[in-house]
């Protein structure tokens, strides 16, 4: 790790901590040589996952083109930073307990639906538009019915 002064390269663990949801360690590391103290997050990496998709194509995992999707179904949503983080944790957790080095498409996006069901219903039924390709009101109205006898 480098220093973000001096660039030096000898820097120091001076106290590590890990964040209730357990899947990442936050250092407050020190440069030997500047003295200059900083934070730095390491975060668990989902490594040789391939998403099959819908056509029989394979791509590696994107733990970005999967925040993009989500991101752009809480457009104008309330939500924090660190809740954001939480639910991606979450989701990547589900996928690592299946235990595969493939997931398909389909798989992930009931994963992604599941956990956007509790955090927010509204972004919930934005992703799920597009992921089940609802093309009429009827559909709509059948999915918000189903939130509603949920609760």
């Amino acid at each position: 790790m480098h220093c973000p002064v001096c660039r030096s390269k000898e820097t120091k663990v001076v106290d590590s901590r890990v964040p209730g949801d357990g899947m990442s360690v936050r250092r407050r590391r020190e440069c030997v040589l500047c003295r200059y103290r900083f934070s730095t997050i390491e975060e668990l990496e989902l490594l040789d996952l391939v998403v099959v998709k819908n056509d029989g194509r394979r791509e590696s995992y994107s733990r970005d083109k999967l925040k993009q999707g989500i991101i752009h179904s809480l457009t104008k949503r309330p939500y924090t930073q660190e809740k954001f983080h939480r639910l991606i944790n979450a989701i990547e957790r589900d996928i690592q307990k299946k235990r595969n080095r493939e997931i398909t498409t389909e798989q992930l996006g009931e994963i992604v639906m599941k956990h956007l069901k509790k955090f927010d219903k509204v972004a919930y039924i934005r992703f799920a538009s597009i992921y089940r390709a609802f093309e009429d009101v009827n559909t709509f109205k059948t999915e918000i019915r189903s939130l509603e006898t949920k609760k």
